[in-house]
């Protein structure tokens, strides 16, 4: 998978993603946060989310190379696999519970902060990989 977007927006993806984990709790401390608008508020913070995600997924790094698209597309396949492993077991656990009412709706949203992770992971260790490759141990 290529990436689309320009270098800076990793790490505004990133202070996406930061801004719309401390919103709430700002918008919250300053009585912005009611009853009536908080479920406004929790579906704007997971939109957010998951734009700050695909900015940092589909932004270009410093080394771009076929590498870094490989990389890219193991990251989407191991985050594929870990989400469904995670919707599984809350699944397994709502049954076991008895839960009739509650249903997981951020199952995109998981995805997408798995898939970061796995990115971030695989780039690093690619990194770390050509070091030694590099001084040939």
């Amino acid at each position: 998978m290529k990436a689309l977007l320009p270098i800076y927006c990793r790490l505004l993806g990133y202070f996406v993603i930061a801004l719309a984990l401390f919103l709430p709790f700002i918008m919250g401390m300053l009585g912005r946060v009611t009853d009536t608008n908080l479920l406004f508020y929790k579906e704007c913070s997971k939109l957010l989310m998951m734009v700050g995600a695909l900015m940092i997924l589909f932004a270009l790094t410093k080394g771009e190379s076929k590498e870094t698209e490989q990389i890219r597309n193991k990251a989407t396949r191991n985050a594929m696999f870990l989400t469904v492993l995670f919707i599984f077991g809350g699944m397994l656990y709502r049954v076991a519970k008895g839960d009739l009412l509650s249903v997981d709706s951020s199952s995109f949203l998981i995805f997408l902060i798995l898939n970061v992770l796995c990115l971030e992971f695989g780039i690093k260790k690619a990194t770390i990989d050509g070091l030694f490759k590099r001084n040939g141990r």
